[in-house]
């Protein structure tokens, strides 16, 4: 295993921390979105001042970066909204559209035609994501604001995965991450002020999960998955991703006594194969070289 896939296994399993913290109801999805950059910035501050990171070699990059930290708020944002107006379960399975859009849009606009197996693995991962929240939770599903809310979530993070992967050609991770973190913050500031979230007032074992949110779901997470992005496929990165509901769920089942059950095993398999499919091709490959 290579040094991107592990950094890529490493911040996955950072992330899907999040969605355990959200379930606790400490604050508000949308704060916790707030903090979460906003705490990674401050941290990441001082870091990229010592390791002399904060200078633009190119001031033009400023606005792809600027484009990057406010597709990933959106994201965040919206992914939120989605969940306060239908389930997690609903606005989940809907950002995980994103390796579709990743592949549909690389073959559209960057002229990029994604190979088989990626394809192929989507369409098992897929499915898996389908056996994993279960047939009767996606028949209930209604086509309304919340519904339409969650496509658009994948959508934004589909564009934030090939935009940050152009950018991050260009520059180093920790410029581009600080740069894009502070215009992330700013513009969930102004989403709070705009639903009139409380930005103050927590409890301390609130405020300790916003650091981790941070902390471990923000700055360590996407350093690492930044990184991954930078030397892999956007592609394989996506689909890579789906992965964050399986860990989630174990997360979970330690921290929060939620239960996993069979079935959601067997959609964990699945997904996995999925997964797994998009770097077999590769391995088939070298082999022949």
């Amino acid at each position: 295993m290579t040094k991107p896939r592990i950094a890529l296994f490493l911040g996955i399993l950072c992330i899907s921390i999040f969605p355990v913290i959200v379930r606790m109801n400490l604050t508000s999805g949308l704060i916790s979105a707030f903090y979460r950059m906003a705490i990674a910035t401050a941290i990441l501050l001082p870091i990229a001042i010592y390791k002399d990171k904060v200078r633009l070699e190119n001031i033009k990059m400023l606005f792809p970066i600027a484009v990057c930290g406010i597709l990933f708020a959106s994201d965040i944002a919206v992914w939120n909204i989605s969940i306060q107006n239908s389930s997690a379960t609903q606005a989940t399975l809907l950002t995980n559209l994103s390796p579709i859009w990743v592949g549909v849009f690389s073959f559209i606009f960057l002229s990029y035609r994604p190979k088989k197996s990626f394809w192929l693995g989507t369409l098992i991962a897929l499915m898996g994501m389908i056996v994993f929240v279960g047939i009767e939770t996606i028949l209930e599903f209604k086509l309304d604001f919340a519904f339409f809310l969650g496509i658009l979530s994948g959508l934004l993070y589909a564009i934030y995965i090939l935009v940050s992967k152009n950018v991050l050609a260009k520059m180093n991770i920790i410029t581009f991450m600080l740069y894009s973190m502070i215009f992330s913050t700013v513009f969930l500031f102004f989403i709070n002020v705009f639903f009139h979230e409380s930005f103050v007032g927590f409890s301390e074992k609130a405020w300790y999960s916003l650091f981790v949110q941070g902390v471990v779901c923000q700055l360590i997470a996407w350093l690492l998955i930044s990184y991954a992005t930078q030397k892999m496929r956007a592609t394989r990165v996506s689909l890579s991703l789906l992965s964050q509901a399986i860990f989630a769920t174990i997360l979970a089942a330690i921290f929060v006594n939620e239960k996993i059950t069979n079935v959601q095993m067997i959609g964990s398999v699945i997904i996995l194969a999925g997964i797994a499919t998009t770097f077999y091709e590769k391995k088939i490959v070298r082999k022949s070289l």
